[in-house]
C-alpha cells in the first residue's frame, strides 16, 4: 500500500471512530447527565438534522450526486425500509437510556448472528459451516457478558437485542426492496431520514411532549442542554458522511478489524467518562464477542475470494452494505 493511501485510510478510520464514539457518548450523556430521558425525541432530532444535512450535501454543496428514485418506488420501497430504519435507531437510543454503553455495544455485536439466522430461516440461504462456527464465540461472548453485567436492565437489554433484529431485517429487506439502486450512505439518509421523521414525529410528540415541557421548566440550563442535544444530531449526520469516506478508503479486512476495534474504543471511553462497573468476566465476555466478530468478518472475506465453481456463502453486496443507520450500529458484515 502506498504511503499516501495508507495515510488516507488511517485518517478515514480515525475520523469514523471519532464521530461514532462521540455520538454514542453524547447520547448517553443526554440521557444520564442532562436527565433528558426521551429517546423518541432524541431520535427525531437526529432524523431532522440528518435530513437537512443530506439535503445540503447533495442539493446545495453538490458533494454527492443524487441517486434518482422513481416517485412510486419512494413509497413502495423506500418507505418500508425507512420504517425499519426508524425502529432500529429508536431501539438503539432506548437501550442507551437504560443500560451502559459497554453493554449496549456488546449486544449490538450480535447483529451478524441474527442476520445469518434470519437469512437461513426466511430466505433459506445456504451458509458454509465455517460461517456457523464463527458465530459460536459471538453468541458465547454475548451470553457471558449478559449474565455478568453488573448494571443489567431487562428492558434495555431487550431493546438492544430487538435492535439487532431490526438491523438484520433492514439489511435483508434492502436486497429485495432496493434492488437496482446503488445507494451510498448519504443518499440513504437523504431518502430515509425525512420518512423516519414523519413516522416518529407524532408518536414522539404524543408520548414525550408533556414530559419535555416539564423537563424544560425544571432544568437549570435548558437552552445549553438543547444545544448539546441538537449538536448530537449534527454529529449523527457527520457520522454518515464519515462512513461514506471510510468505505472508499479501506480494504475489507481493514474495515472489519477497525469496526471491532471501534467498539472496544467506545467501551473504554464510556467507562472512563461514566465509570459504570465492569467485572472481570464481563470484560472477558466483551473481548470474546469482539474477537468472534473479527473472525466472522475474516471468514466471510475468505469465502468471498473463493474461485468460481466452489460453494460460496451469500455475501452482502456493496450497495447494500452502505445502507447504514444514523447512529449506534454502523458495523458492516464485510466489504467488497
Amino acid at each position: 500500500m502506498e504511503e499516501g493511501s495508507m495515510f488516507r485510510s488511517l485518517l478515514a478510520i480515525l475520523q469514523w471512530w471519532g464521530f461514532n464514539v462521540t455520538v454514542i457518548i453524547m447520547n448517553k450523556w443526554i440521557f444520564q447527565k442532562l436527565d433528558f430521558k426521551f429517546p423518541l425525541s432524541v431520535s427525531c432530532v437526529h432524523f431532522i438534522c440528518s435530513s437537512i444535512g443530506a439535503y445540503i450535501v447533495i442539493k446545495v454543496l453538490k458533494l454527492k450526486p443524487l441517486i434518482v428514485v422513481d416517485p412510486e418506488d419512494r413509497w413502495r420501497r423506500i418507505f418500508p425500509m425507512s420504517f425499519v430504519f426508524c425502529i432500529n435507531i429508536v431501539l438503539g437510543n432506548v437501550s442507551l437510556r437504560y443500560i451502559p454503553v459497554s453493554f449496549m455495544q456488546t449486544i449490538k455485536s450480535f447483529t451478524p448472528a441474527t442476520t445469518v439466522v434470519l437469512q437461513w430461516l426466511v430466505w433459506r440461504k445456504y451458509f458454509d459451516w465455517r460461517i456457523w462456527a464463527s458465530l459460536v464465540p459471538i453468541v458465547g461472548g454475548i451470553l457471558l457478558t449478559s449474565v455478568t453485567e453488573l448494571s443489567f436492565n431487562m428492558f434495555g437489554f431487550c431493546a438492544a437485542l430487538f435492535g439487532c433484529l431490526a438491523t438484520s431485517t433492514k439489511t435483508i429487506l434492502a436486497e429485495s426492496l432496493l434492488h437496482g439502486y446503488k445507494f451510498d450512505s448519504i443518499n440513504t439518509v437523504y431518502y430515509m431520514a425525512p420518512f423516519a421523521t414523519m413516522i416518529l414525529g407524532i408518536p414522539a410528540l404524543l408520548l414525550e411532549g408533556s414530559g419535555i415541557l416539564s423537563w424544560f421548566e425544571a432544568h437549570p440550563a435548558p437552552w445549553s442542554a438543547l444545544i448539546i442535544i441538537f449538536s448530537s444530531g449534527v454529529l449523527a449526520f457527520c457520522l454518515n458522511f464519515s462512513i461514506f469516506y471510510v468505505i472508499h478508503s479501506t480494504t475489507a479486512v481493514t474495515f472489519n478489524v477497525a469496526g471491532n476495534l471501534k467498539v472496544a474504543v467506545a467501551v473504554l471511553v464510556s467507562w472512563l467518562i461514566f465509570r459504570n462497573p465492569i467485572s472481570y468476566m464481563n470484560a472477558v465476555g466483551c473481548g470474546i464477542t469482539l474477537v468472534g466478530c473479527t473472525f466472522y468478518g475474516y471468514v466471510r472475506h475468505m469465502l468471498s475470494q473463493q474461485t468460481p465453481g466452489t460453494p460460496r456463502t451469500p455475501r452482502t453486496p456493496r450497495s447494500k452494505m452502505e445502507l447504514l443507520p444514523l447512529v449506534n450500529n454502523d458495523k458492516l458484515e464485510g466489504k467488497v
